[in-house]
């Protein structure tokens, strides 16, 4: 069976994550690249993703979108790179994966985008708590963690580096130095590079 995977990005964009993730696997790739308000809306990659946004792939015929997924997705589907969980790694794996996904990219995004920050009562709604809470929360694992599961690297840590990496490198993530030693050490890596020197390269074709 064609193990190739199909990869609908945009350079700018969180496509570079499952960009990073595809090299971290060794995955064979192809490239299509959607632009925003033109092909990124129309009908043909409406029916891969109705959202009508990117990163998307597209693997033995099924599709997954969203990043956090797609990063456990290929650790899965590509087990020969050792980038699953070991069993006594999945409760730390799959905490942070989810953190990330879920309550720090929205307190980011409401605090740092929209300047929205939770009143009292509202925390005890809202899943994130507040933008404090969820930076100490996630301070405190990497001040004694090296890495999401502790000292070995992972697809968890494609997703969560990621994710800190940019908010320190565009303001919406303190710079606490735990956090800053994390994501020089998670993108640090062969794959981070090349697939970053990948995705430069169609910006310059743009």
């Amino acid at each position: 069976m064609n193990d190739e995977v199909i990869l609908y990005t945009n350079p700018q964009s969180r496509g570079r994550i499952a960009r990073w993730m595809l090299e971290e696997a060794g995955a064979p790739c192809r490239t299509e690249v959607l632009e925003y308000g033109g092909s990124m809306k129309a009908p043909a990659y409406l029916q891969i993703n109705p959202m009508g946004k990117v990163p998307a792939i597209v693997h033995h015929g099924e599709v997954v979108t969203e990043c956090a997924a797609i990063c456990a997705y290929l650790a899965d589907a590509f087990p020969q790179a050792g980038l699953a969980p070991l069993a006594e790694e999945c409760a730390s794996y799959y905490r942070w994966l989810f953190f990330a996904a879920g309550p720090l990219e929205a307190a980011i995004i409401d605090s740092k985008t929209f300047g929205i920050e939770p009143d009292a009562k509202k925390q005890t709604m809202v899943g994130y708590g507040s933008y404090g809470a969820v930076l100490d929360n996630l301070s405190s694992w990497f001040k004694s963690h090296s890495y999401v599961t502790g000292e070995r690297f992972t697809a968890a840590d494609v997703y969560v580096g990621s994710q800190i990496n940019w908010g320190v490198q565009f303001g919406t993530i303190e710079k606490r130095a735990e956090f800053i030693d994390y994501a020089q050490r998670v993108t640090d890596r062969d794959a981070y590079r090349r697939a970053n020197e990948k995705d430069d390269a169609l910006m310059e074709k743009a």
